[in-house]
């Protein structure tokens, strides 16, 4: 430690780590619509683009913490059913059933992620029709 270091613990002050961000400046309105899109297209991959958007972003854009919301909570449900669905299909007989299944799942998310990701990216708050909300 610097003498500087020592100097400011001496009188009560806890140095700065070195290398250390600072707080993170809040996202200016287009940045804000641009992470909050990125979170409903990145349903096309699953809940984890959403989910990594919304720890991310979520203290720094109001608008992208709340359609990241939207968004994990869409995509959570079908993306594990999804996974399941793909496991399910590897078992003989019945497995051509769930990778139908699986497909259509896909598909779906596919479908209102990239609706909800038009919709925001124009600046309109998006609510998917059928959605939990476990995430609040």
């Amino acid at each position: 430690m610097s003498n500087t270091a020592d100097h400011q613990h001496d009188q009560g002050v806890e140095p700065a780590f070195e290398g250390t961000p600072a707080d993170a400046l809040p996202l200016t309105a287009s940045e804000d619509r641009q992470f909050a899109t990125l979170a409903h297209f990145g349903g096309i991959l699953g809940f984890v683009p959403s989910l990594l958007i919304l720890l991310i972003f979520k203290d720094r854009g109001p608008f992208t913490a709340q359609e990241a919301k939207e968004a994990l909570n869409f995509t959570l449900p079908p993306t594990v059913l999804a996974l399941a669905a793909w496991l399910l299909s590897l078992l003989p007989v019945v497995g051509g059933i769930f990778a139908v299944v699986n497909a259509l799942l896909w598909v779906t998310i596919t479908v209102f992620s990239v609706n909800a990701g038009i919709q925001v990216n124009r600046g309109r708050p998006y609510r998917y029709p059928v959605n939990l909300r476990l995430i609040g």
